[in-house]
This record gives C-alpha cells, structure tokens and sequence, in this order.
C-alpha cells in the first residue's frame, strides 16, 4: 500500500480529478477539475479546469500540468502515478516525452493521499459522487 512516508518531496508526483461530480458554472458551462499533487507532502501544486464533455486533459492542458508544477517545485518527478480507469493519453505522453516515469494505480491506493483534497473540495463546492449535495 502506498503513503507519503515512503517519498521525497517531489520524487513523486500524483494526477487526479479533484470533483467527484460536474462542476457546472453558468457562464462557462461544465467542467472537471484536474489536479496535480506532490505524493510526500500532498502539497497541490497545480490545477486544470477541462470540459465536462472531455475525459482528459488535452495535450496543452498536461503539458500546463506539468508545467505549472514543475515551476513550483523547480524540478520534475521520478515517478507520475494515475488512476487506473482515469484516462490519461496526452498526460501519460507528455509525461514520459519529459523523462517522467508513468505508474498506473487502483485509485482507491491512492485515496490516503488524494482523498482529503476531494473532501476538502467536496466541503467548499458542494457535490458527490452520485451529485446530490445532501441539500
């Protein structure tokens, strides 16, 4: 099982939608909010809002990813873990065209790291997993 005890900061780095269900703003319709995580200190270095009607970033958006990222921690990962079902062509290209190591792993091993940020989202923005907000 994975924890951030068994990393350096920036060894390893982790991607993941933030919201568990559409996020929907009248303005600019709905969308996915894609984050960027340092696996040691579960520091969020960086986010991407994508289409709802998309199931990835795009090629720009995950290279902006990383990009962003690596500004903030001025060095790139080892290692890049992604859920399994998430889907990831661009992200997982751009990533090893960098030199970064792409993992795939069961998201529920990484929920120890991710999952106080989707709470924390979830606390703020309202939502879950199957959309009702409880209200």
């Amino acid at each position: 099982m994975l924890h951030p005890n068994q990393f350096q900061v920036s060894e390893a780095w982790i991607v993941f939608k933030l919201n568990e269900s559409v996020i929907h703003i009248e303005m600019d319709g709905d969308f996915s909010l894609f984050a960027l995580m340092d696996a040691a200190s579960c520091y969020l270095m960086s986010t991407t809002t994508v289409s709802a009607k998309a199931t990835e970033p795009s090629q720009l958006e995950s290279r902006r990813l990383l990009k962003e990222a690596e500004a903030s921690k001025n060095c790139l990962p080892v290692t890049l873990f992604i859920p399994t079902l998430q889907a990831a062509s661009f992200l997982t290209t751009e990533a090893a065209r960098q030199g970064i190591q792409v993992i795939r792993v069961p998201e529920d091993q990484l929920l120890i790291f991710i999952g106080d940020a989707r709470e924390g989202f979830r606390e703020r923005f309202g939502g879950s997993i199957d959309g009702d907000d409880g209200h």
